[in-house]
């Protein structure tokens, strides 16, 4: 059987850290725990659980905090685990299983993430696989008989567990300082992270934020080396920003390229958003039903679904409409995202 280090990056994290450490303690080898800088009693209940505590000055750098704490691990797995996390009892049963079965071979678990939709996170998926437990020290091996080379890509193993996402709330603000921050250091966004911030900010974003978002994403349109879907996804958050900042010139120059490039979803609800808040409804009526109907989304998958619909029961109830605007709502209710 299998020896598993869990290791985990906290800070106040006290409402919800008991619940987790409950769920999982009795199912590793020994509790790792990183604090950044708790204010609460985060420390004090982690040391009902373990002694190997130690103390990370944050420095916008969640991989810098994840490496600080697998640098402590002893055991031959590492699990991952944040203090919003859940196991309930059929999944420490999962758990227990896959520990006394694994084989020496994998080199990465991956397990659900559930419940994102339900909890309201920045995500568009409320079930999807994500590596969980990653072998600590990987044996490379050659293969092929003939121009041998060594196994680069891990061996992946897709599990059972379910791992219950709950947390009390949303953690995108703290994101995206971290997003700005790079930016402003003149560090790239990679690709993914690209697509996380805009995701982020459409999903959960408040104003200030895709406001303050628009150096970043007026930097990519003018980066020839970012590619289309890069550029889609700036011009939809910079649609959005810029209705927000009332700046109408750009708003429109924005969108009527997104619209002549690659339509989205997010750009039809925007251009409704737009002509509803200047209350001409019939053109609204348009881009939300295109939204809804002709177009895909990219960042958020409300903006296909939930949002335009409701929008649209929105213009008919304002045009006197009730019947229209109650075969909208109810749509709305059965997408219910």
């Amino acid at each position: 059987m299998i020896t598993i280090s869990m290791c985990m990056i906290v800070k106040n994290e006290g409402k919800v850290l008991r619940r987790c450490l409950d769920s999982v303690a009795d199912l590793v080898d020994e509790i790792i725990i990183v604090d950044t800088g708790s204010t609460d009693n985060t420390k004090a209940i982690a040391a009902e659980y373990t002694s190997k505590i130690y103390d990370f000055e944050w420095i916008d750098d969640f991989s810098a905090a994840r490496n600080f704490s697998f640098s402590f691990a002893t055991k031959d797995y590492i699990y991952t685990a944040d203090a919003d996390e859940v196991l309930d009892d059929t999944n420490r049963e999962r758990f227990l299983l896959l520990k006394q079965a694994l084989l020496p071979e994998i080199d990465i678990v991956q397990m659900y993430y559930c419940n994102q939709l339900e909890n309201g996170t920045a995500y568009n998926f409320d079930k999807e696989y994500r590596p969980k437990l990653y072998k600590r020290l990987r044996t490379f091996t050659w293969i092929e008989r003939v121009h041998e080379m060594v196994r680069l890509d891990p061996v992946i193993y897709d599990s059972d567990i379910e791992i219950l996402h709950m947390p009390l709330n949303n953690h995108s603000g703290r994101d995206f300082k971290v997003f700005l921050k790079q930016f402003n250091t003149g560090a790239r966004l990679s690709k993914r992270l690209h697509h996380m911030y805009a995701m982020e900010l459409y999903i959960s974003g408040k104003d200030e934020d895709c406001i303050n978002s628009i150096p970043v994403f007026e930097d990519t349109l003018s980066d020839t080396t970012r590619n289309e879907d890069e550029l889609n996804e700036a011009m939809a958050v910079l649609t959005r920003a810029y209705r927000l900042n009332k700046d109408e010139r750009s708003f429109f120059t924005t969108a009527i390229k997104a619209v002549a490039n690659a339509p989205s979803a997010e750009v039809c609800c925007e251009l409704g958003e737009f002509y509803y808040s200047i209350g001409n409804y019939n053109e609204a009526c348009i881009w939300f039903l295109n939204a809804a109907t002709e177009t895909e989304s990219i960042l958020s998958i409300k903006t296909s679904g939930i949002i335009p619909y409701n929008r649209l029961a929105d213009c008919y109830e304002a045009v006197g409409d009730a019947e229209t605007a109650d075969i909208y709502r109810k749509k709305a209710e059965e997408i219910n995202v």
